[in-house]
Parts: C-alpha cells; sequence; structure tokens
C-alpha cells in the first residue's frame, strides 16, 4: 500500500514540475517578446531616416522650398537660367568647384558636374542645409550684387548668419572661408516631372 501511495506522491510531484515547467517556459517567451520588439526602431524613427517625397509643382523659378529628412532641413531650388549662369561665373571663386572633398555623405555621381544636379533636371538644386563649418542654416542670398555681410560682386547664393561662410547657387563654399567643404547633396531623384522623392535613388535608399 505505502508503495502505491509513493508512486502516487511522484506521480503528481512528476505532473507539477512539468506543469510548472512548462508555465514558466511560456512566461519566458512573452517576457522575450516584448523585450525584443523594444529594440525595434520606433514608427517615428523609422519616419525621420524614411526618403521624403516632395511635390514640386508649385515651385516657380527662382523660388526655393524645405522640407525634413533625417531631422535636417533640406533645401530644393528651382534656378532660373541667371542662376545657372551666376554658378558658372562662380567657378574661379569657390574652393572646391568639384566638390573633390564631400562633407558628411558621398557625392551623388549624377550630381558630379559644374550644377550639382541631375542633367536632366539642371535647374533643380538640393541641398542639406547644415554648414559645413558648425552646423548651423544658412540664408538664401540669391539676388547678386553689393549687399550687406557680402562683397560688392556678390554672385547670388547663401550665407551662414553664424560665422560669414558663403556659398554659390550650386551649394560651393567660397575661398578663405570658415566652412571647410560645400554643402552635401542628398541622393535624391524623380518620380515624375513634378515630384522627388529625398534619401532614394536608382541604387536604393540611402
Amino acid at each position: 500500500m505505502r508503495d502505491k501511495e509513493e508512486e502516487r506522491v511522484d506521480g503528481s510531484r512528476r505532473t507539477w514540475l512539468i506543469a510548472t515547467s512548462v508555465a514558466g517556459g511560456i512566461g519566458g517567451v512573452a517576457a522575450v517578446i516584448p523585450f525584443a520588439s523594444s529594440l525595434e526602431p520606433s514608427e517615428k524613427a523609422k519616419a525621420a531616416g524614411a526618403p521624403v517625397e516632395v511635390d514640386i509643382s508649385d515651385l516657380k523659378p527662382g523660388d526655393m522650398k524645405t522640407v525634413a529628412w533625417r531631422g535636417k532641413p533640406v533645401w530644393i531650388i528651382n534656378r532660373t537660367d541667371a542662376m545657372l549662369a551666376d554658378v558658372t561665373k562662380a567657378d574661379k571663386e569657390v574652393a572646391d568647384p568639384d566638390t573633390k572633398n564631400p562633407f558628411s555623405m558621398p557625392e551623388p555621381a549624377y550630381c558630379q558636374n559644374e550644377y550639382r544636379s541631375r542633367p536632366d533636371h539642371k535647374n533643380i538644386l538640393v541641398l542639406v542645409a547644415v554648414c559645413t563649418h558648425l552646423g548651423c542654416t544658412p540664408t538664401p542670398r540669391f539676388t547678386p550684387g553689393p549687399q550687406p555681410n557680402l562683397p560688392g560682386d556678390w554672385p547670388g547664393g547663401f550665407l551662414c548668419p553664424c560665422h560669414g561662410s558663403t556659398y554659390d547657387l550650386a551649394g560651393r563654399v567660397f575661398k578663405n572661408k570658415p566652412a571647410p567643404q560645400n554643402l552635401d547633396v542628398p541622393p535624391y531623384m524623380f518620380t515624375s516631372a513634378t515630384t522627388i522623392v529625398i534619401g532614394k535613388d536608382e541604387k536604393g535608399e540611402a
């Protein structure tokens, strides 16, 4: 009798141990799932680095639009023929006319030209609006000629209000300025005649 009773106790104990182990395993898995998901980037973080689609149908010649990409301001400028001519005039005055020394990202191959834009849309300039000196945001000074804080032969471009660095209408820094490099050109592509995607091109997302 005693042997049978001990067998019942041992069987009950074994059943309890198995049930406890299974419950503990399930609980452990349940605990791991939220933790693992917490390692994934948030929707906000994904959005901050995701490509940005921009409608430029309302961007008139000579106008500029600012959008945010990866937490930074990005300019889209519709340059006039006169503004493109001013880029050519500035070639000898800029420190790195061919952008051989990019700032924080490689110059896209399709923008490795005088205008730093896609040849089939050479009037459209896309720039990261962060000064390469200390990270301030330059201001557009498109009108050529004498004006405060600029040289008398100013061809038009951008002025950084923090320390006076100046850039031409292709985002190239002028010589003898605090900023050491040209403004960045991010990867971008046209998905239609009036739509640009910033942060993505034919090679994929940046």
